[in-house]
């Protein structure tokens, strides 16, 4: 497993933009999954984004299709979802995840089952 810590999040209006990032350290980064979820109080956990380690694919979840975009630096071992025209109800803690996929064509980018690492979570708070 990888170790994964997230940062950028914070206190934004609506309308505003924030980039958050998941730094992934503990072994090498190649051929990783990385996705994005987020959870709001008394809901269950979310899928939002995800990513392959070619960069060939890029998975969204409809309820951010064209506000965030996902995108990743294999030589900084980082993943990072730029989202933008935040509203209120994308107020939540937002995780990353990982998982190793040996290039699997059946890997499920947005099951969180699929995953076995995942970070802390950063607190996103979108004011109205």
């Amino acid at each position: 497993q990888v170790q994964l810590v997230e940062s950028g999040g914070g206190l934004v209006q609506a309308g505003g933009s924030l980039r958050l990032s998941c730094a992934a350290s503990g072994r090498t980064f190649s051929n990783y999954a990385m996705g994005w979820f987020r959870q709001a109080p008394g809901k269950e956990r979310e899928f939002l984004a995800a990513i392959n380690w070619l960069r060939s694919r890029m998975d969204y979840a409809d309820s951010v299709k064209g506000r965030f975009t996902i995108s990743r630096d294999n030589a900084k071992n980082t993943v990072y979802p730029q989202m933008n025209s935040l509203k209120t109800e994308d107020t939540a803690v937002y995780s990353c995840a990982a998982r190793a996929t040996n290039y699997d064509p059946n890997f499920v980018y947005a099951r969180t089952q699929s995953y076995e690492s995942w970070g802390q979570g950063t607190q996103v708070t979108v004011s109205s």
